[in-house]
């Protein structure tokens, strides 16, 4: 597969981007890896945050040479081309690790499921079958600690946000959302579909590490249960 160009821009005097065009791919998003872990060596610079399909690299605007950094951050995305920058093991995208969450679907733990089907034209049970099938790749974290992207979502699930969302989404409710399926670590505001629950807990501040999933980890779901 080839892999896009990628648009590189400044955010502000202290930070660049780099950006792919959608969609988010596993492959766009092991560059994105890649790169990141060139440019946490760099000289000036101070943070690097891989996104989905994007990566921002903040630095010291009295330090570092912006111009050079950017043709830098260029030069690594194309770099990752070549058959030598992929067996270098400093640059290599992170391992994962396979992880199997149990889910409740359905019922009051999984309150859009109704809905999910009657998008995509399948009967419940097999959203919850095809959902359950897939095995997802963590792309990143974010919105909330511990709140993990999932790449890999069966096509015939893809289905849109709540046009409302809702003010309080429990703590382990899993969702689709769009291309994407996720979990919320925390009960928070959310309008992804809610399909199901899983009682693991995905942030544990009193954990090492305290995210129970990690940019890389492959993740399957397995079915605890099915409520109509």
């Amino acid at each position: 597969m080839r892999i896009p160009v990628p648009r590189i821009y400044f955010l502000g005097d202290e930070a660049l981007v780099c950006e792919a065009p959608p969609p988010a791919t596993l492959e766009v998003q092991r560059r994105i890896w890649a790169v990141a872990a060139q440019a946490r060596g760099w000289a000036a610079v101070r943070e690097v945050v891989p996104g989905m399909n994007n990566l921002t690299i903040a630095f010291d605007a009295l330090d570092a040479d912006a111009a050079a950094l950017a043709a830098a951050l260029e030069a690594a995305w194309h770099a990752g081309e070549s058959n030598d920058a992929s067996n270098d093991a400093s640059h290599a995208p992170p391992e994962g690790r396979d992880i199997e969450i149990p889910v409740s679907y359905g019922g009051a733990a999984g309150p859009d499921l109704g809905d999910v089907a009657r998008h995509t034209g399948l009967a419940p049970e097999d959203v919850v079958r095809r959902h359950a099938a897939g095995v997802y790749t963590v792309f990143f974290l974010g919105f909330q600690p511990g709140f993990a992207y999932l790449g890999g979502l069966d096509a015939s699930l893809h289905t849109p946000r709540r046009a409302e969302p809702r003010l309080a989404v429990p703590a382990g409710s899993v969702g689709i959302g769009g291309e994407q399926t996720g979990i919320y670590p925390a009960a928070s505001p959310g309008g992804w579909q809610l399909i199901g629950r899983t009682a693991l807990a995905l942030f544990d501040p009193a954990r090492q590490p305290p995210t129970l999933l990690l940019p890389g980890d492959r993740v399957r779901f397995t079915i605890a249960e099915i409520h109509a």
